[in-house]
């Protein structure tokens, strides 16, 4: 029992990593200098570090809310 629950954790920080490094990849190449007044400045980083992690976020759960769901299917029959 344990031993997977550790093994599910792994899982979902490794799912989790791999999500964050593509919409990293992602957000990189969205125009923040649109919207931001200084594009360098710390404030626009931290705008774009935060979108990352909230994009990752829904993502993610998304991703491992469809695997859940789709592996209790078995259990409906």
């Amino acid at each position: 029992m344990m031993d997977s629950i550790g093994q599910q954790s792994l899982f979902n920080i490794m799912i989790s990593l791999m999500v964050l490094v593509v919409v990293w990849w992602c957000v990189q190449s969205f125009r923040f200098d649109v919207f931001v007044k200084d594009p360098e400045g710390i404030k626009a980083k931290a705008l774009m570090v935060l979108t990352t992690l909230a994009l990752t976020h829904l993502v993610t759960g998304f991703l491992l809310n469809y695997l859940n769901w789709s592996t209790s299917l078995r259990y409906l029959f």
